[in-house]
C-alpha cells in the first residue's frame, strides 16, 4: 500500500488522497466484522439463546464504545488539524493525551459494568436463560475495555497523521488472536481435559485480541512510523489538550449515546414484540448487514483526517470537496453492496446461524431486504458526519443523530408495534425510514452552513495559538 503525505492531503489529488486513506480503512474495518462474523459463527453452535444474548449485549457494550469515542474522534480531529498545520510536536502530545484519557475512562467503564451490569440487562425483561447469558458475556466483555479504549486511541493518532496502515496492522493482529482463540475458550478444541467456557469464552477471546492488540499498537507509537511518534516530550498533563479533546469528542459521546439508548429500548420493544427468535433475527440481521457499512465507515474515517488536515492547512474549499466527494462515492457504493444482499438473504443468513427456527429464519431475512432501501443513506450519512466532525462541529452530528433515533426510529418503531399492531417489521422499517430522512435532511444542512462561512470559521479556531 502507498502512503499518504501531507502535502498529497493538502495540495495533491483530493480523489486519490481519499481512496488511498480509505483503503486500509476499509481493510481494517472488513477485519473487525469479520471478528463479529467468526463470533457469531461460534456462538450460533450455542444455539440461539446465546445469539440472542450477543444480540442483547450488543447495544449495551456499543454504549460503553460510545463513550470512548469521544477520546477516539478528538484524539483524531486534534492530530490531524495540528498536523495540516505542520505543528508536529503538538500533534503528538495530543496523541499522549488521548490515550491516557481513554485508558482511564475504560477503567471506569469497566467497574461500572461490575456493580451494575446485572441490573442494567434485568431491566429488558427478556427469557431467563438468554437474561443469564447475557450477564456472562457482558461482564466478562467489559474488564478489557481500559486496553480497548487505549487501543483505539492509538489508532485514531496513526489516522489523523495520515499513516491508517498502522491502524489496519492492529485490528489485524486483534482478528488473527480472537480467530484463533474463539474454538479454544468456547469449546476447548484442542486442549484434552477442557470443555472451554462457553459464551465467556467468546467474550474472553474478542478482549484478549484486543488487549494484545492495543499494547503492539502502543509499541509502533513509542518507536514510531513515518516520522510520527510519542517522545518523552510529549508526554505530558496539558489540561488544555484534554479539554480540546474533550470539547470535540463529548458530542461525538452524546451521539452515539443517543443511537445505543434508542437501539436498548428498541431491543426492548423487539423482543416484547416476537419473544427471543425476533431478537435473534435482529441481531443476526444487523451483523450481516454491517458487512455492508464498512466502506462508508472507512471513508468517512480518512474523510475526518483529510478535512481535518486541509483545515489546518487553511482551506476550507478542499474540506468541502472531500464531503461532497466522499458522500457521492458511499453513496453509490452501499447501494451497489445492497443488491447483494437483496438477491440472495437466505443464504446469508443459513451461513452465519444455520441452526435458527424458521420464525427466526424468516424474519431475518425480511429484515436483510427492508434494509437494503436505505444503504444509500447510510454511506451519504456518514459522510456528512465526517464533514462536521473534521471542523470540530461535532454538535451538529449530536443533533442529527437526536433527530435520527428519538425523533425519528424510535416514535415510529413503537407506533408501529403498540398501536398499529404491525409486529416486528415495524422496527425494520423504522430503521431504513428514520436513515434516508435523516441523511436527507443533513445533507441539505451542510450545504447551508458550508455556504455560510462554517469552514473558514473552523479555519480560525484551528489556526488559534494551542498552548
Amino acid at each position: 500500500m502507498v502512503d499518504v503525505s501531507r502535502e498529497e492531503i493538502t495540495d495533491g489529488s483530493l480523489i486519490r488522497s481519499l481512496l488511498l486513506l480509505a483503503a486500509p480503512l476499509v481493510m481494517q474495518n472488513f477485519v473487525q466484522v469479520a471478528q463479529q462474523v467468526v463470533d457469531t459463527f461460534w456462538v450460533g453452535r450455542l444455539g440461539e439463546d446465546a445469539v440472542a444474548a450477543v444480540g442483547l449485549s450488543f447495544p449495551l457494550t456499543a454504549f460503553l464504545f460510545a463513550v470512548l469515542m469521544m477520546t477516539n474522534i478528538g484524539t483524531q480531529v486534534l492530530v490531524s488539524q495540528r498536523v495540516g498545520a505542520e505543528e508536529d510536536s503538538l500533534a503528538r502530545r495530543a496523541v499522549f493525551h488521548g490515550v491516557t484519557l481513554a485508558f482511564v475512562l475504560g477503567l471506569a467503564l469497566t467497574i461500572l459494568v461490575l456493580i451494575f451490569g446485572a441490573d442494567a440487562i434485568s431491566l429488558f425483561s427478556a427469557e431467563p436463560e438468554v437474561t443469564s447469558l447475557t450477564v456472562i458475556y457482558f461482564t466478562t466483555f467489559s474488564l478489557g475495555l481500559p486496553l480497548v479504549g487505549m487501543g483505539d486511541a492509538i489508532e485514531m493518532g496513526f489516522i489523523g497523521s495520515g499513516d491508517s496502515r498502522a491502524a489496519l496492522y492492529i485490528n489485524v493482529a486483534a482478528v488473527a488472536i480472537n480467530i484463533v482463540l474463539d474454538p479454544i475458550l468456547i469449546f476447548g478444541y484442542g486442549i484434552p481435559g477442557f470443555s472451554g467456557f462457553e459464551i465467556a469464552g467468546a467474550a474472553l477471546a474478542t478482549i484478549l485480541g484486543y488487549g494484545i492488540s492495543s499494547l503492539l499498537g502502543l509499541g509502533m507509537m513509542l518507536r514510531g512510523r513515518n516520522g510520527f511518534s510519542l517522545t518523552k516530550e510529549s508526554m505530558t498533563f496539558e489540561m488544555n489538550d484534554y479539554r480540546e479533546i474533550v470539547d470535540i469528542g463529548l458530542p461525538i459521546c452524546g451521539q452515539r449515546a443517543a443511537g445505543q439508548s434508542v437501539r436498548l429500548l428498541i431491543v426492548g420493544v423487539v423482543a416484547a414484540a416476537g419473544g427471543s427468535a425476533a431478537l435473534a433475527a435482529y441481531t443476526v440481521g444487523a451483523r450481516i448487514a454491517s458487512v455492508a457499512f464498512i466502506p462508508a465507515s472507512g471513508l468517512s474515517q480518512a474523510a475526518q483526517s483529510v478535512i481535518g488536515q486541509n483545515i489546518g492547512a487553511e482551506k476550507p474549499n478542499r474540506a468541502r470537496l472531500t464531503t461532497w466527494v466522499g458522500a457521492g462515492i458511499a453513496a453509490v457504493g452501499l447501494t451497489l453492496i445492497g443488491v447483494f444482499q437483496w438477491v440472495a438473504p437466505e443464504l446469508l443468513v443459513r451461513t452465519f446461524v444455520p441452526d435458527m427456527t424458521s420464525q427466526g429464519f424468516d424474519l431475518t431475512v425480511e429484515y436483510l431486504r427492508i434494509l437494503v432501501y436505505g444503504y444509500w443513506a447510510i454511506g451519504a450519512m456518514y459522510l456528512f458526519n465526517a464533514g462536521f466532525n473534521g471542523a470540530r462541529r461535532t454538535k451538529v452530528s449530536l443533533v442529527a443523530d437526536l433527530v435520527k433515533y428519538w425523533g425519528l426510529r424510535l416514535p415510529i418503531a413503537a407506533i408501529g408495534v403498540l398501536w398499529l399492531d404491525y409486529g416486528v417489521s415495524a422496527v425494520f422499517w423504522a430503521v431504513t425510514i428514520s436513515n434516508c430522512v435523516a441523511a436527507v435532511g443533513a445533507g441539505l444542512y451542510y450545504y447551508y452552513t458550508t455556504h455560510n462561512g462554517m469552514l473558514e470559521r473552523a479555519v480560525e479556531v484551528a489556526s488559534s495559538p494551542s498552548d
